[in-house]
């Protein structure tokens, strides 16, 4: 039956006490990727308790509970198979750097319910704040085949706007792990859809897939590496909308483009690493597969 979307947006907000440490933090980066070369002090600072800063994506998996895709489902008049269930977006507001450790309150309630005729589109977001006031806002967009048809508004288009033109400033390419995703998803994304073949086939792949949110993690990653010598704290938004899948063992190419003018960025040169203040485009596709898109409509904004 279709979602009640009446019902999960006049539901109540849902509210619950996260924490986390240092071992969140370091798992989670191992998770999408940091920690090689080892040695690297660039990337010591993700994997060494000691340098440690957080990389503002961690804020997707903070408190260890079930990812916004999942918490999508439990939410009241959303009673949906998860073999049905994508993840269409993902859009993240930092307010402060992510604390190494930390002990806040999360507010998640279903913000919108798009009908596309044979499919629902469903936007949770969750603000985070602690003592010290509000920490992070994060929306999850999902996207649920076999669910519209209530005659609800139809949203926005959801197509991926086209990457610029001009030839990106930056490319770069990060190798995947085969057990990428056995390892991020003890980060708390339990779903059998990156680990068990039977469900993966049952969903329409030929094997499991890669989180997309840990393709958005490697991707802020190589962002801040490329751009913002390694500073997590200059990063200030980040969205993305998923375009397509990665498989464990694949290649990512991350191609980046700063915008004209210096500026947007402060700084005579425009270059975003000396300092300055702006945004970058980014798309992201699978080598393997004749560059086949993977994340569109990628913005990461800074200061």
């Amino acid at each position: 039956m279709p979602i009640d979307a009446a019902g999960a947006l006049g539901a109540a907000p849902r509210v619950r006490e996260i924490a986390w440490d240092h071992k969140d933090v370091q798992l989670y980066h191992l998770g999408i990727g940091a920690g090689r070369p080892a040695t690297d002090p660039r990337e010591l600072r993700y994997t060494l308790e000691s340098r440690l800063h957080v990389l503002p994506s961690f804020a997707t998996v903070a408190g260890g509970g079930a990812p916004g895709v999942i918490a999508t489902l439990s939410a009241p008049g959303v009673d949906v198979d998860l073999a049905h269930v994508l993840h269409a977006g993902q859009r993240l507001l930092l307010h402060r750097p992510v604390p190494v450790r930390g002990r806040a309150t999360a507010t998640a309630r279903v913000v919108a319910a798009y009908d596309k005729g044979t499919a629902a589109v469903l936007v949770l977001r969750t603000e985070v704040g602690d003592a010290d006031g509000p920490l992070w806002t994060d929306e999850a967009e999902v996207f649920v085949r076999g669910e519209g048809g209530w005659g609800g508004e139809r949203g926005p288009s959801g197509r991926p706007a086209p990457p610029p033109a001009e030839p990106p400033d930056h490319v770069v390419e990060r190798a995947v792990r085969e057990d990428q995703a056995l390892l991020y998803r003890l980060s708390g994304d339990w779903n059998p859809l990156h680990a068990d073949p039977e469900f993966a086939a049952r969903a329409g792949f030929d094997r499991p897939v890669l989180h997309g949110l840990c393709t958005y993690g490697a991707t802020l990653k190589t962002v801040v590496d490329t751009l913002l010598d390694g500073d997590v704290t200059r990063v200030r938004a980040y969205r993305t909308r998923f375009a397509g899948v990665v498989y464990p063992g694949e290649t990512l190419r991350v191609r980046m483009w700063r915008p004209a003018g210096a500026e947007r960025y402060g700084t005579e040169s425009g270059g975003a690493e000396r300092g300055g203040a702006g945004e970058v485009r980014v798309t992201v596709s699978a080598v393997e597969r004749d560059d086949a898109a993977v994340l569109a409509d990628t913005v990461v904004r800074y200061g």
